[in-house]
């Protein structure tokens, strides 16, 4: 099958493109190519691409990819020369993670991890297109006794219950990868598989039981900072706009990955809490309760592959990000009327 003629720019597909990730992903993207954002809004909002609609190379999609995606029966893809250009390249980020509502979407994160997969790489069959698929560092399982300070190198091999509560996430995620490996050598389809490792920024979801939006709205209300674990517990954090780097990088390169995508510094979560209290100027105290289901220590990236070969590294601090990130997240909270 000959290659489809690019009229202009590429059309780009980015699944679950209103999320936090992906909203930034299509920030950057808008810059060189033409972009469909599709998603249905089970955890992205529509907030986070509002800025981008007037965008004359941005179209929004709302659909449900665990169902078939017939782009050339979408009419206002026209403009977008869609039955003659096709799609160039497809990035998947569509898998519904809100750690406060996992077990309502249950089902929901067993499609995405399945279906939905399976739907945009047939998409990307039909049209010859790249496929970058977000997996995630829960494929090496979690961080214990007899792993600590071991930093997960892509070759190693994870310990995963499939049968535990998170499975459908953690287990997902690695099926998902074997399903874009297995599309990759059964039609030669150019793909790449991205782990990111805690990714943070503007944008993040208020009182969605994640780590530092958690904190941060906290911290703004002069409530107590809850860590989940005791002192000691740790992890890594890398900012959004360096993960988007990667992404770049890692789609433009020859690679196919698995490639690890994260801040490889391990960073004290009481410390992070106090730096959070010192900005936001907060009186709130900082406690400590049992662990949560997705509040849990985990391994740090072996990111050699990422500096060497793809030539990426995280390079804005967490001082820095963090600054960023509570400013965005303090509007937010206004805006939403979570103050007080």
């Amino acid at each position: 099958m000959a290659k489809k003629v690019i009229f202009d720019k590429k059309n780009v597909l980015v699944a679950g493109g209103a999320g936090f990730i992906g909203s930034h992903l299509c920030d950057e993207l808008i810059k060189t190519c033409k972009v469909i954002c599709v998603d249905n809004f089970i955890t992205g909002q529509q907030k986070n691409i509002d800025h981008l609609l007037a965008n004359p190379d941005f179209i929004f999609i709302n659909h449900d990819l665990t169902q078939p995606l017939n782009l050339a029966e979408i009419k206002i893809l026209e403009r977008f020369k869609i039955k003659f250009q096709g799609i160039q390249e497809i990035y998947n980020l569509a898998c519904p993670l809100s750690p406060k509502h996992f077990v309502k979407n249950l089902l929901e994160i067993i499609k995405a991890n399945s279906l939905v997969v399976y739907n945009l790489l047939e998409l990307a069959v039909q049209n010859q297109a790249k496929f970058i698929q977000f997996s995630s560092s829960v494929v090496y399982g979690g961080r214990d006794i007899n792993n600590i300070g071991k930093k997960a190198k892509e070759e190693d091999l994870g310990i995963i219950n499939q049968l535990s509560p998170r499975a459908a996430y953690d287990e997902g995620k690695r099926f998902a990868e074997t399903m874009v490996n297995s599309y990759r050598e059964t039609h030669n389809l150019d793909t790449k598989i991205i782990r990111f490792f805690r990714i943070y920024g503007p944008r993040m979801t208020l009182d969605d039981d994640q780590l530092i939006p958690d904190l941060v709205y906290s911290a703004i209300k002069n409530k107590p900072l809850v860590i989940f674990g005791n002192e000691k517990f740790s992890s890594s954090f890398c900012y959004v706009d360096d993960a988007i780097d990667g992404v770049i990088k890692m789609a433009n390169s020859n690679l196919a990955g698995p490639i690890n995508i994260g801040s490889d510094v391990d960073v004290n979560v009481t410390e992070l809490a106090q730096m959070i209290i010192k900005e936001t100027e907060s009186e709130s105290p900082i406690v400590y309760s049992e662990d949560r289901l997705f509040l849990t220590e985990l391994l740090l990236p072996d990111i050699y592959q990422a500096r060497n070969v793809l030539g990426w590294m995280p390079v804005v601090t967490l001082e820095n990000g963090i600054k960023k990130t509570i400013i965005s997240l303090q509007s937010a909270s206004r805006a939403q009327g979570f103050e007080g």
